[in-house]
């Protein structure tokens, strides 16, 4: 029928569609496929992107209810002391993160460019970003700990012009003498000696520390929230002036005054201690801190302030030297004694209730000097009319 209509029948094509066939080609079939996987991945780039600013904003919150981690350290009981812990946290947490960022890539190439034939794999000598980064990442690290400790150390450093009290701290071999020069009272003690066991809430020194051996050695009474200057002189040799808790130590050093300030947070006790070599009985150098709320503190200073006592009052045709060792003293036990005058040795454990403006002396021996536990007053020079 198609011959004689003069129409020639065509086999059906099989021809393969080319390379720019839109239809259902290869070419076609292979950009549909990669169309799809370019969203899935914008998808999960963006998946990623919203978990990221959800894990950003609340970072702040879980963090806001921790606290870091001590390493070994202490967190201060000063508020100088808080901000040197907080120099010294930020500084290994920023070491941790440096040594665990450098070993992740010293492993990651280590793996990922491990040895899989003897092919010499591609040489190349340079890579000037990455040369850039490894250079300015370690200089913008060490400015910013440099920034960081300036400020610290001048916070710790600085001094308030008006301090609540004023201590004068006078290191000697080997003991420790704290003059509160506006309360005219003082506390001395040699060695190990406690000459004025005052603690927390009436109780004594021993009844408030954690162990009995936080209470050796003279108590450097402070009180709490309120700005102490202490003035740091040496009297012999060099001694350390060091209170763990505070995160502080400073040299008591021969013809030089140091200053500083404390502001302590919390009432407690804080043992201390020489930590400068300075002769046969360093080891036994102690001394504590004890930190009473204002009121408390005020308590002590009144009742270690001197007494009036007739009997110390020189009578007209007589003199006393002045300087000796106190009369009529009142013993940190309560009892009665009264100091030998003439000795060449320091009064050993005392506390006074007026300064007399002499300066500590060492023992004249290195044989250990005897304790008298005692409260002295000094006697006041007097001639007859």
């Amino acid at each position: 029928m198609a011959s004689l209509l003069g129409v020639t029948a065509s086999p059906p094509s099989t021809s393969v569609p080319g390379p720019r066939d839109d239809g259902r080609g290869r070419r076609g079939t292979l950009q549909s496929r990669s169309h799809a996987h370019g969203d899935d991945v914008g998808r999960h780039a963006q998946r990623r992107r919203r978990l990221a600013g959800i894990g950003a904003a609340s970072l702040p919150l879980l963090l806001g209810g921790c606290q870091l981690p001590t390493f070994y350290g202490y967190r201060g009981q000063t508020s100088q002391a808080h901000d040197e812990f907080l120099l010294y946290a930020g500084t290994v947490i920023a070491a941790i993160v440096v040594g665990v960022i450098t070993g992740g890539l010293i492993l990651w190439s280590v793996v990922r460019y491990r040895r899989r034939s003897d092919a010499m794999p591609r040489q190349f000598q340079y890579h000037i970003p990455l040369e850039i980064f490894y250079t300015a990442v370690p200089i913008v690290i060490v400015l910013v700990l440099f920034g960081f400790t300036v400020f610290t150390e001048n916070k710790v450093d600085n001094v308030s012009p008006t301090p609540a009290v004023a201590v004068k701290v006078t290191a000697f071999q080997w003991g420790w003498r704290f003059d509160y020069t506006n309360q005219h009272v003082f506390v001395q003690g040699v060695r190990t000696d406690n000459p004025d066991p005052v603690g927390l809430n009436g109780n004594t020194c021993t009844a408030s520390a954690p162990t009995p051996n936080d209470c050796l050695g003279p108590g450097l009474v402070l009180p709490v929230g309120q700005t102490v200057r202490i003035t740091l002189v040496s009297n012999d040799v060099v001694h350390g002036f060091y209170v763990p808790q505070f995160n502080f130590s400073r040299y008591a050093l021969p013809g030089v005054t140091n200053r500083f300030d404390f502001n302590v947070a919390r009432s407690g006790i804080y043992r201390a201690q020489c930590t400068q070599l300075c002769g046969l009985y360093h080891a036994q150098m102690f001394f504590h801190v004890v930190a009473l709320p204002p009121a408390q503190f005020d308590a002590w200073v009144t009742g270690s302030q001197p007494q009036p006592d007739q009997s110390s009052v020189a009578q007209p045709g007589t003199a006393s030297a002045a300087g000796t060792a106190g009369t009529s003293g009142r013993s940190a036990s309560g009892a009665r004694s009264a100091g030998a005058s003439g000795s060449s040795a320091a009064p050993s454990s005392t506390v006074a209730g007026a300064s007399s403006g002499t300066t500590p002396t060492g023992p004249a021996s290195t044989a250990p000097p005897a304790s008298n536990s005692a409260r002295t007053t000094p006697s006041t020079a007097s001639t007859a009319p």
